[in-house]
């Protein structure tokens, strides 16, 4: 088996800048882990309240709406991926410097709202590169993005455990030593020359997005990430006030990633033996018996390690489905902006909505079986809602069928 090098293949394309991959991965969901989990906890640190919280949760939120579309048709324009991803992590970077100096509900907005707006350049652009790396040799994608899934888990751990011992205003410290060394890394990432023949073709992809089975699966998508709220915004508030501690926190959120881990790696076998409408059904039914348990019984260790393995389902086979309904309903030239245009919509507006609901019932954790209980509700809807189209539909290729 010849090595890259022996191939005659480019530096983007050697064990190197696999590696440097590998660490922005690590890097960049590592962020993620400290993040989601625990802004929650520092803001309530800062004296905000649960309505405060989820307030700011759903503004800045709401970048995610604009950021993946306005970066994907840059990077499509101008074909300096590279350039763009160390543009988005030298600016997520700055502008989190100000969260140490701003104390007040719009200060801090501001400054995660302009960090998520660059860190929305980051991931895709790492995609389209890592992609274009792997693609001649024999080094596995899934190798490599695997990597983002230990960074997470390391990273929640650790700063859970951190906790116990620093106060709430650690998850912030530890955060900017992070998107310092991701900018750091992505300097010395090489990405692929470009091939010929691989542009993609200018036009609108509303002809495919308005037909019926995209429609209800964008819906159905949103409705999904609505249910999240609870849980990205509250989750690590919740157990601390039933008096879990900052490590058992950590490790319960960990658990669910590395249950997540293990379902992408059945993925692909799992989609091609039932199907994408089938998959999203059972996974949008199940994240509503998580949000169930949650809401009647997370006072008990047990009921929430067993939901936290559904995230499996939640996150990480919804997601792999998601992908392949996006890659075989679009032509290839559509597959950049569809996938823009499902996280602006899903992840966007459903996280916004959901971030902001939560917020408004949560009062200071007086509502949390309440909220937890109509997040259950709205994940049923969910897939209440993938009935408007046929298994079939969602299941095979209908680009082609225009």
């Amino acid at each position: 088996m010849n090595s890259p090098a022996a191939q005659g293949l480019g530096p983007a394309h050697q064990p190197l800048n696999f590696l440097l991959l590998a660490i922005t991965y690590l890097l960049y969901f590592g962020q993620l882990g400290v993040l989601v989990p625990y802004l929650g906890i520092f803001l309530d640190g800062r004296g905000f309240t649960s309505a405060d919280i989820g307030n700011l949760f759903a503004v800045i939120t709401l970048s995610r709406i604009i950021g993946p579309s306005l970066w994907a048709s840059l990077a499509d324009k101008t074909g300096r991926t590279a350039v763009i991803l160390r543009a988005g992590c030298l600016l997520s970077a700055l502008c989190f410097i100000s969260v140490f100096s701003f104390s007040g509900f719009w200060g801090l907005t501001l400054s995660f709202g302009l960090m998520m707006m660059f860190w929305t350049a980051v991931l895709p652009q790492l995609e389209v590169i890592t992609m274009q790396s792997v693609a001649p040799t024999r080094v596995s994608y899934g190798k490599i993005r695997l990597w983002g899934s230990i960074g997470f888990i390391v990273f929640t751990v650790a700063v859970g455990k951190a906790l116990d011992i620093f106060g709430s205003e650690i998850p912030v410290i530890v955060s900017m030593g992070i998107l310092s060394a991701l900018f750091v890394a992505s300097l010395f990432i090489r990405q692929p020359g470009r091939q010929r023949g691989t542009e993609v073709s200018s036009g609108s992809i509303l002809h495919y997005a308005t037909r019926r089975p995209f429609i209800i699966f964008l819906f159905s998508a949103t409705l999904l990430q609505v249910s999240f709220g609870p849980y990205y915004g509250f989750f690590a508030l919740y157990l601390r006030d039933l008096q879990y501690t900052g490590q058992q926190t950590g490790l319960l959120i960990a658990l669910g990633v590395a249950a997540e881990v293990g379902i992408f790696l059945l993925a692909t076998r799992l989609i091609n033996r039932f199907g994408v409408w089938w998959l999203l059904m059972v996974c949008m039914l199940c994240t509503s018996a998580r949000w169930y348990a949650f809401a009647s019984f997370a006072q008990y260790s047990w009921a929430v390690i067993a939901a936290q393995f559904i995230h499996a389902l939640s996150f990480g086979l919804t997601h792999a489905a998601s992908v392949h309904f996006i890659h075989r309903f679009l032509p290839a030239q559509y597959h950049s902006r569809g996938q823009a245009l499902y996280i602006s919509v899903a992840f966007g507006l459903g996280g916004a909505l959901g971030n902001y609901g939560a917020g408004q019932l949560w009062d200071q954790g007086a509502n949390a079986e309440l909220t937890f209980m109509l997040a259950a509700i709205i994940g049923l809807i969910g897939a209440l809602v993938l009935l408007g189209c046929r298994p079939g539909q969602m299941n095979h290729s209908v680009a082609v069928r225009v």
